[in-house]
């Protein structure tokens, strides 16, 4: 069954609907579902779907036109082609009036080893094809190359796409899809363990339990997830042993270059160009403070790949206990007590999306635009009078630049009420960003509800949320 993605359909169709030559560029970090999103499009269409691989210029140039030719003389066989030109032509001289979508998917393999095939491309979709009712669709998983080498200004195809789409992971409405008899705590942490990427996703058994399903794909020798982490990384990486100790670091909660560099033992140079790499692969980002985000010294590294952050934090510990066939016994004694404290940043994540979305909506009496978390110091002052500085956070920032208006939040996925002394904290650290923007909203999220001292509390501006909460249709 295919779920979700109906903008990027829609996108496609309204690409193919257009006659004449075209070209659209689809990419995103591997496992995201490009391919499936592809497939799904041209299901009804006739279409050359060849999807390279490792094996150089000459063996991708024979294998496209084997697909080449089964599509136009089905059985046929005998027919080579010795350049990428003679292929196109072989193209252009079948396709007469049909409408065609040509897909190229996982292009960096191919056009890594052959420098022209950009190029011809071009000349191509200038010349030859340029009265051709064709639909050309490009795919990769590598980021770097797909925006240096094909979107960008100096790529051979500048200028010849008619659209493209960077497919993201699936938010957490979207991955609720996939489990749609779930309650809403288990959904946020089906959203929690599979980061929303489609893959994983489309591993968990609807029909079973969210502990049984974590216990089948993570704790078991033959988990699909057991050993994903390790299979990415090395099909991204020559050398693993650096980003595994990069990544391990940040999963830990490390995520600043000096800090990260003195843990692994590395120098920071060399930290910061696989931190490059980790990037251009979509498995970790650069976080900034909302309020203050031209300051580099409030940047942090953070895991973009939720399940690499649950991988890391359980699996390493536990591999000697799930080669003996024991992970169901330590993912009950061990994880699932620390479920609730793993989903921290995960629930943070959902509240942010959330805010954003009711915040673009109307819903707080201003029009957000961006939304994402603050950090930074704080002056505390003792009972005794003396004051002390120390580290502070707000989960949620949302900022409306039109109205110099900010809706700030606390995220709780705990086994716990949300208390007094949590709403005090969170007004009083609503003032360390009132120089900019005037708090029109507090809003606190809690899986575990609230105390009874909150129906004392009469006001407008305070919102109070569940997970719940975030799972309702929308009403605007």
């Amino acid at each position: 069954m295919f779920i979700g993605r109906e903008r990027e359909l829609a996108s496609l169709n309204e690409f193919y609907e257009k006659d004449g030559i075209g070209m659209t560029v689809i990419y995103g970090r591997r496992r995201i579902g490009k391919s499936t999103l592809i497939t799904e499009f041209v299901k009804d269409k006739k279409t050359i779907f060849y999807t390279a691989t490792k094996v150089g210029k000459n063996r991708n140039l024979e294998l496209f036109s084997r697909q080449v030719v089964d599509l136009f003389m089905p059985g046929v066989e005998n027919i080579s082609f010795n350049t990428i030109e003679a292929v196109f032509d072989f193209i252009d001289k079948n396709i007469k009036d049909d409408k065609l979508v040509l897909v190229i998917d996982e292009l960096p393999y191919w056009a890594e080893k052959d420098d022209a095939l950009l190029s011809v491309l071009q000349k191509y979709i200038d010349t030859i094809w340029n009265d051709k009712n064709l639909k050309i669709i490009l795919c990769g998983s590598a980021l770097s190359f797909m925006e240096k080498k094909v979107l960008s200004e100096k790529s051979p195809l500048f200028g010849r796409r008619d659209s493209q789409i960077k497919l993201e992971a699936f938010n957490y409405l979207d991955a609720a899809e996939f489990v749609p008899n779930y309650s809403n705590e288990d959904k946020a942490i089906c959203y929690g363990i599979t980061g929303g990427v489609a893959r994983y996703l489309a591993m968990i058994d609807p029909q079973k339990s969210i502990d049984e399903n974590i216990v089948r794909l993570f704790f078991r020798t033959d988990g699909y997830l057991y050993d994903e982490t390790r299979n990415l990384l090395t099909q991204e990486f020559s050398d693993i042993s650096i980003v595994n100790n990069i990544v391990e670091q940040i999963a830990s909660g490390e995520n600043t270059l000096n800090i990260i560099a003195g843990k692994i033992g590395e120098k920071e140079q060399t930290v910061l160009y696989s931190l490059d790499k980790l990037i251009n692969v979509g498995l970790v980002e650069k976080k900034r403070c909302i309020t203050d985000e031209k300051n580099k010294k409030k940047t942090q590294y953070v895991l973009k790949d939720y399940m690499f952050k649950f991988w890391y934090e359980f699996i390493p510990k536990a591999t000697s206990v799930i080669e003996i066939g024991q992970g169901e016994v330590y993912y009950t004694k061990v994880v699932k007590p620390a479920l609730h404290s793993f989903m921290g940043t995960v629930f943070e994540d959902m509240c942010r999306y959330y805010t954003l979305k009711q915040g673009i909506e109307g819903a707080y009496g201003c029009f957000i635009t961006s939304v994402g978390s603050w950090w930074g110091i704080e002056s505390i002052t003792d009972k005794n009078g003396s004051v002390r500085a120390q580290s502070t956070d707000i989960d949620v920032v949302a900022i409306s630049e039109i109205d110099k208006k900010a809706v700030i939040g606390e995220c709780k996925f705990k086994n716990e009420k949300i208390d007094k002394g949590v709403y005090e904290t969170l007004i009083r650290r609503g003032k360390l960003i009132t120089a900019k923007y005037k708090v029109s909203k507090y809003i606190f999220f809690s899986l575990s509800g609230y105390t009874d001292w909150f129906k004392s509390l009469s006001d407008n501006d305070v919102l109070l949320l569940t997970v719940d909460s975030l799972y309702e249709k929308s009403k605007l």
